[in-house]
């Protein structure tokens, strides 16, 4: 079985002076969510998409799946945890508990606001966890990396080559992943931003698929304006 996960539950408190968090916006003629959710869920590939959301935006969402997809029992709406890991574990205890959770069966973790996710990134992402058990999408970074450990100075300036920039999805079996996150204490739990730092964390190897510079999670009010210039760029290509 394969399953999406799209991660629905940042504030956008980054988007400036707006109530409506940031995945809720609109884009173009959708709301963001709507976009992120239609690419895994015309994906022939997943079985399941599971959108994790606050709370107070559950029933919302649902609305939202039921107006633009369509009343599908493909794709279900849950609420999210406080923090991304805690999201991560209820999507991972939805699983278990609807599905059971098989050695084959893989997730792959998506923010809801990487809305130009491309099938060959959610292909290779699937492809590539079933070989070699966990991935990330990353791009080579571009500019030089600048370490500072006070934030005033530069400690290190890392290889450049040697750099990526991760983006999303972070895929894995998720049998294993349920079992390493089940394993962490709660010191652990304090330090880690995502799934794959996790790994990382653990000694586990996770390999690399090649993302989109246009892959872009939307932030900043800019990144909005960016993201529709992108769509109706690609209207144009169709």
């Amino acid at each position: 079985m394969v399953i999406a996960a799209v991660f629905a539950g940042g504030k956008g408190s980054r988007m400036g002076n707006t109530e409506t968090p940031k995945q809720y916006m609109m884009l173009g003629k959708k709301p963001i969510i709507v976009h992120t959710i239609e690419k895994f869920y015309i994906n022939s590939k997943i079985d399941k998409v599971i959108v994790l959301s606050p709370a107070i935006w559950v029933e919302q969402t649902k609305d939202l799946v039921k107006k633009y997809i369509g009343d599908t029992e493909k794709v279900s709406v849950i609420c999210g945890g406080g923090t991304r890991n805690d999201t991560l574990m209820c999507a991972l205890e939805y699983v278990k508990e609807n599905y059971g959770l098989n050695e084959d069966d893989i997730i792959l973790t998506h923010d809801a606001v990487r809305p130009f996710v491309t099938h060959r990134i959610i292909d290779e992402n699937i492809s590539c966890t079933l070989e070699t058990g966990a991935c990330d999408t990353v791009i080579c970074a571009t500019d030089t990396i600048v370490e500072s450990l006070d934030g005033k100075t530069i400690s290190a300036i890392p290889e450049r080559k040697l750099m990526y920039q991760g983006q999303t999805p972070q895929s894995f079996k998720i049998k294993k992943l349920y079992e390493i996150c089940k394993s962490l204490t709660d010191e652990e739990k304090e330090i880690l931003t995502d799934a794959c730092k996790i790994y990382t964390l653990k000694g586990e190897p996770v390999s690399l698929v090649q993302g989109e510079v246009f892959n872009i999670k939307i932030t900043y009010p800019y990144d909005l304006k960016i993201a529709n210039a992108l769509l109706e760029g690609g209207k144009k290509n169709d």
